[in-house]
């Protein structure tokens, strides 16, 4: 993996979000649409991520996670999703012959103000 500078991962804003709606979304077997609100500052944004194999929609309402803020809107179901979730990803031998893949979204553990520079 290639080593970055301070400054490169300077330029990755995190913040504090709650997550105020959680949907499968239609036509996918991955996707889960979120709106999720980061506080007075920076309003509601709204979130794709493809972790529907892992959660169910009803497990994410009201929980409180670290996003990445300043993505790059990308199109998704005709909609824009301008953040990303973050999470722990791992693979597990299941069988002889087989790996699976286990995925934990990374929630806080204490109240933090919405919308908290993550550091």
């Amino acid at each position: 993996m290639e080593k970055i500078k301070y400054d490169d991962f300077t330029k990755v804003e995190m913040r504090v979000g709650k997550i105020i709606e959680a949907v499968n979304v239609q036509d996918s077997d991955k996707l889960i649409r979120m709106i999720v609100d980061f506080g007075p500052e920076m309003g509601q944004k709204l979130v794709f991520s493809g972790i529907r194999h892992w959660y169910q929609p009803e497990n994410l309402l009201n929980k409180t996670s670290i996003f990445v803020v300043n993505m790059v809107p990308k199109k998704i179901m005709k909609e824009e999703s301008s953040a990303m979730i973050l999470g722990a990803s791992n693979f597990v031998k299941t069988s002889a012959d087989k790996e699976d893949e286990e995925l934990s979204i990374l929630f806080l553990e204490k109240e933090m103000p919405l919308g908290t520079r993550v550091l």
